[in-house]
Parts: structure tokens; sequence; C-alpha cells
């Protein structure tokens, strides 16, 4: 087993991602929010955009999962070669890409990515975002080291689900081809340990943790609704 696999294996991952618009959508914002996850306790982060992932680099002291997202809809997480070269030269340990079977924008199959990838990078270890089982066995045929549920409820096959979808999650983990990092929702200890319980290799969480926004809107909601 890898060794950066192995040192998240039963432990969370905290995605520090911020939107278009939004006012920590900032290197340096993002840096401190990763490293104030660190010290709380997550042992791996997750992170979007090449200067963010240049920025945690140097100051985050825990493997770090980098993306890039292109557009917004179809395959955009990580979505060409290129994209994913460019990722895994800013030195991040594991580089997410879109797990799905859904065609990608440079032509290339899932397989001629990671292969690519890997020529280039050798050491680094691949995370495909699955949105299904049978994106899960495509993925890891294909060669990914870690499948993650990230598109479970996205991608067109399966329905959203409120919180986690522990179904995909139980079909994935019985496969038991490769780590299951779940991923989507995640919106309480509860739901991460559940995950555990399922079978999970690592949990990883985002909004619950990292959106001030979301959160906020969560406690804004609840007050309104019992005082209404």
């Amino acid at each position: 087993m890898n060794a950066v696999v192995e040192a998240l294996r039963g432990r969370l991952v905290v995605s520090c991602q911020a939107y278009p618009g939004e006012p920590m959508l900032d290197p340096r914002t993002m840096a401190q929010i990763a490293q104030s996850a660190v010290i709380g306790g997550a042992a791996g982060i997750r992170a979007k955009g090449l200067d963010d992932l240049r920025a945690m680099r140097p100051v985050v002291d825990a493997p770090i999962i980098g993306l890039v997202k292109v557009g917004k809809e179809g395959v955009f997480i990580t979505p060409t070669l290129d994209d994913c070269l460019a990722v895994a030269d800013t030195g991040v340990e594991i580089v997410a890409l879109d797990g799905t079977r859904r065609p990608r924008p440079d032509g290339r199959s899932l397989a001629d990515t990671v292969e690519g990838l890997k020529q280039r990078f050798p050491d680094v270890v691949v995370m495909a975002d699955c949105g299904s089982l049978a994106d899960a066995v495509a993925a890891r045929e294909a060669g990914a080291d870690v499948l993650g549920t990230t598109l479970a409820g996205y991608s067109g096959e399966r329905e959203k689900t409120p919180g986690p979808d522990f179904e995909v999650v139980d079909q994935i983990v019985a496969l038991d081809a490769a780590p299951v990092f779940v991923e989507g929702r995640v919106h309480s200890p509860a739901q991460a340990a559940e995950a555990m319980r399922r079978g999970a290799w690592a949990v990883v969480v985002g909004t619950a943790i990292t959106h001030p926004a979301t959160i906020t809107g969560w406690f804004a909601d609840a007050v309104a609704g019992a005082t209404a």
C-alpha cells in the first residue's frame, strides 16, 4: 500500500475550497484555512486551483489532494491530462480527477489519462471521483489508486441524496478493489462516523467545516424557523 494512502487510513480529510465570487477565494486565505484544519486534526487536505495548491504546499504538513475545476458541466474536475500534469506539478501527493465514464474534453480515455499522468509523475496517487458503482469498476480498471464517492448524485446516474449516498458507499466498498474515500454531503460527525463503519478508508468533509456561508445559512434557517 502506498505510504501516503496508508497515512490517511481511518482519518479525516478536509476539503478547503471557496466558490467564485466569495471573499474567501484567495490563495493565502485558503492556505490559512488548510493550516487550521490540520491543527484541528485533519490528516489530509483536498483543494482546488493551482494558485491555492502552490500557496498550501509550503505551509501544510499533510498530504494534499489537488484538483482543478474547469467549467461547471460534464467532466470538469481535473478533466484533461494537461490539467492532471499541472496539478501534480504543484507538489501534491494525490491528484483527484473525474472518474466517471463520461467523455473527457480532450478525447482521452480515463485509462490513457491515468497512464499519461503516472508516466510523468510515477509516485503520484490518483483519486477517481466516481458517481456510481459502474464508475468505480471502470476507474479501478483504468488504474486509479483510490476510489471516491464524490460525484454520486452529480453525474446523472444516481439521485442526489440529502446526505452521503450510503448505498453507493456500500456498493463500492464491497468491490474490495481499492481504498474508498467517502466524500459528498457529509454534513455531520455522525455521518462521517457512519461512513467509517461502512468500510470507508477515509472521509472527506468540506462544506460542513470550511464553508462559512453555508454553515451560517443552516443556523440562520434553524433560528428563523424556531421563532416564526
